[in-house]
């Protein structure tokens, strides 16, 4: 991300229409940058545009989720429950792991399409400083990269080529920002993906451990040899996925409870908003008190909505589903 920025002071003494005065104070990086004196320039970008994820790597990234997630299901469906003799244990385990699975996967959906909190390109404007009505002496400030006004806690990330409010990180497995407006359902894939990982563990031991009593024929229907071929994979992939998915779960949550993102953090940016501790943070994030829908990546979700996106007809810098 490109920290330089443009300080924008706006003198409301002189706010009558036609003698506005905005005073730009600049450093030697911003103007090295090119960081527009005049601020009318900036009314080249459309404020309704989305923001850019044609990232190369995060669509490769995204794929690759959604091939191992179906590899997983593939591999405890077809080898692991249904050659199982007991039926119970078949329809328990798969109905488990199944919905975990699409509750980890619509989460990476809503991750994925929902706006993070993205703010309209080119909205430093003299007309839209004007709409403000700040106070004699408020400091705000202007991104040189997007030419935007930077709310506080907003910070610019290159590959969105946006500015994001409450910017956590750029996370290529979801091909998005993790910011304010999605920070809830990044943390419910990392919290369902580390669930259907451990649940792969277990159930490939108990797997391996019942079939070294009989014949590994008796145990699936493929070869012995591509059977544990497949579950080796699966537990490298587990192992890999539970490990990264447990971490970053638990760093999240700790973020959330100190409000406080990743990159205040590495940062050391002393806090001069109000913030919410501990289930406050959660509120805010998840919205309302403690409940089940907490869980639910599903909640708010439109199916008019979703068309719009798919049609590309839905405009404004908000996109989510």
């Amino acid at each position: 991300m490109d920290l330089i920025h443009c300080v924008v002071s706006y003198t409301a003494q002189h706010a009558a229409v036609g003698n506005t005065k905005v005073m730009i104070y600049m450093s030697s990086k911003a103007i090295r940058a090119g960081c527009s004196l005049r601020i009318t320039d900036c009314g080249i970008w459309s404020s309704t545009t989305h923001c850019c994820r044609q990232d190369s790597c995060g669509m490769v990234c995204a794929a690759m989720t959604w091939f191992l997630v179906l590899y997983a299901e593939f591999v405890v469906n077809f080898v692991m429950l249904l050659p199982a003799k007991n039926f119970w244990y078949s329809l328990l385990n798969g109905a488990t792991f199944n919905s975990l699975a699409v509750l980890a996967l619509a989460s990476h959906m809503r991750t994925m399409l929902t706006d993070p909190g993205a703010v309209p390109k080119g909205n430093a404007t003299k007309e839209y400083m004007e709409s403000l009505q700040l106070k004699p002496g408020e400091v705000i400030y202007k991104c040189p990269k997007c030419c935007s006004i930077k709310p506080e806690r907003a910070h610019h990330c290159s590959i969105c080529k946006r500015c994001i409010r409450k910017m956590d990180h750029h996370c290529p497995w979801v091909n998005n920002c993790v910011g304010e407006k999605n920070q809830r359902f990044f943390v419910l894939f990392t919290m369902y993906i580390a669930m259907i990982s451990a649940h792969a563990l277990g159930l490939s031991g108990m797997h391996f451990f019942s079939c070294v009593k009989v014949q590994w024929n008796e145990c699936s229907e493929f070869s012995p040899g591509v059977s544990v071929l497949l579950l080796i994979f699966l537990c490298l992939e587990a192992i890999l996925f539970l490990t990264f998915t447990a971490v970053m779960f638990g760093t999240q949550i700790h973020s959330i409870c100190n409000d406080e993102t990743e990159i205040e953090r590495l940062k050391n940016e002393k806090p001069t908003w109000e913030r919410h501790v501990r289930w406050d943070g959660m509120k805010a994030v998840f919205g309302g008190p403690p409940s089940l829908l907490w869980c639910n990546p599903f909640t708010g979700l439109r199916l008019r909505r979703v068309l719009l996106l798919t049609h590309g007809r839905r405009g404004g810098s908000e996109f989510a589903v």
